[in-house]
């Protein structure tokens, strides 16, 4: 751990750290998931989703770049590769067989909402170690991951 002047003691930092780094792993996770569904994406509804998983990948790509410049404010070492990525995401693999619009809206909307579980309970983990900032930063994403959510839903809604 880096040396730094913010006043959170050093024990709550390194709970923070690992805890930033296991959701650094899952919006990277969900990031690539993201490009996985625009570039495989097929049928009638092609063009909208092609061009919506894409938004939803670099709005993600901010919240990768959110979480890691996080974990290095309070001093810890943003882990971002793709074999921790792949090591420690919680999202579950995204289905490499699909190819139908629908098909990836269902598995999409698994990934945000898992996310979304996961951003939320990070900020009530963050304000136990008294750390606002953290919490807020997960407020932000937990609130964009939200409305992704239900612009992906919403085609499958019209469908009900």
């Amino acid at each position: 751990m880096y040396k730094t002047s913010i006043d959170i003691p050093i024990s709550e930092r390194t709970e923070l750290i690992t805890l930033l780094n296991l959701r650094l792993a899952s919006a990277i996770d969900l990031q690539l998931q993201m490009k996985q569904a625009h570039w495989n994406v097929k049928g009638p509804c092609f063009i909208g989703l092609h061009e919506l998983f894409d938004k939803i990948n670099e709005a993600v790509e901010d919240y990768v770049d959110m979480i890691a410049e996080r974990i290095v404010q309070l001093g810890g070492i943003a882990e971002g590769t793709v074999r921790m990525a792949a090591s420690r995401s919680r999202l579950d693999e995204y289905p490499l067989t699909l190819s139908q619009g629908m098909a990836h809206v269902n598995a999409v909307a698994t990934a945000l909402s898992t996310f979304g579980q996961e951003a939320r309970a990070t900020i009530c983990e963050c304000e136990e170690l008294d750390d606002a900032a953290s919490a807020d930063l997960f407020t932000e994403v937990s609130r964009a991951i939200d409305k992704w959510l239900w612009f992906v839903e919403a085609h499958a809604q019209a469908n009900s």
